[in-house]
This record gives structure tokens, sequence and C-alpha cells, in this order.
């Protein structure tokens, strides 16, 4: 498995609430995404970034939704214009306390 934060810069005229909607509409388009495990969305007002931390199966997965031309760039560019800054990390193991089990590698 492999994680990635991702993370981009929020204009300071871009309110919380915005924030928030944006993320409620984008939402249902993780619902069954090949490779996705979870995806939680990240804000953080204070210093004006927002973002994601997306767990995957394969790191190929991942970098095929986050591809140059692909949907998911394309919305964070017209959202908030700005680039994301993506971090890797890997995996090995998730405890899962709503499912109640650890998962590993």
């Amino acid at each position: 498995m492999i994680t990635a934060i991702v993370q981009f810069k929020v204009s300071s005229d871009t309110t919380k609430e915005q924030v928030m909607q944006n993320m409620t509409n984008v939402a249902p388009k993780f619902e069954n995404m090949p490779g996705l495990i979870r995806k939680n969305f990240l804000f953080d007002g204070d210093r004006g970034v927002g973002g994601g931390v997306y767990t995957w199966e394969t790191r190929e997965q991942a970098e095929a939704i986050y591809a140059e031309g692909r949907p998911w760039r394309d919305a964070i560019r017209t959202l908030y214009g700005v680039e994301p800054e993506i971090t890797w990390f890997e995996t090995p193991i998730i405890v899962d306390n709503a499912m109640g089990e650890i998962k590993r590698t």
C-alpha cells in the first residue's frame, strides 16, 4: 500500500464554506475509484492549506489519477488556481478501528 499526502494553497479570499462545499461536491467522485482504499479531506484555514490523505493499493494506481491532464489535477487548478504538492509514503500497516482490523501489505 501507498499513502499520498496532497497539499495545496488556498487563497485568503476563499472562505472555509467555499472549501467545504468544493470538498462535498467532489467527494462522490472518489467512491469506488479503482485502487483507492481511503481518502481523508484536509483543511487548515489558519495556514490557508487544503488537501487530502489518500491510501492506495499501489503507487501506479495513484499516479494514474494524479497524472498531468487528468480531471483530478485539472480540478485543483480550476478551483484553487495552484498546483498540488504530493508527498509519498509506503504504508506497511493500517490499524482500522472502524472495521476492527489491522491490514498489512
